[in-house]
């Protein structure tokens, strides 16, 4: 095995031309280099705000609809009514004979 002095990497000869990659190569070539890389950041920016427009939107939606809920009874018609005072009175009996046990 060689070492020390006699151990040095091969060099081509002086008269061999090395190849030389025109631009046309670069475009056939498999592997090609992006000229731009994609804007993360402005993608990351842009699904930030809307994550937040979204929450804020829904958030007052939800505000809106349970206010509503709370502050206003159903419209029932009038059948919608008597099935429910129907009830109303069923369960005030069924109450009444529980406590009497």
């Amino acid at each position: 095995m060689a070492q020390g002095k006699n151990k040095t990497k091969a060099k081509l000869p002086d008269n061999v031309k090395h190849k030389t990659f025109n631009k046309t190569n670069k475009q056939n070539s498999a592997f090609q280099k992006r000229k731009s890389a994609p804007a993360k950041q402005k993608l990351k920016d842009k699904q930030k705000i809307q994550e937040a427009i979204t929450k804020s939107v829904n958030r007052k939606n939800e505000d809106e609809m349970r206010s509503r809920s709370v502050s206003h009874k159903p419209n029932l018609s009038s059948a919608q009514k008597a099935v429910a005072n129907h009830h109303d009175k069923a369960n005030k009996s069924v109450n009444e004979i529980m406590e009497a046990e």
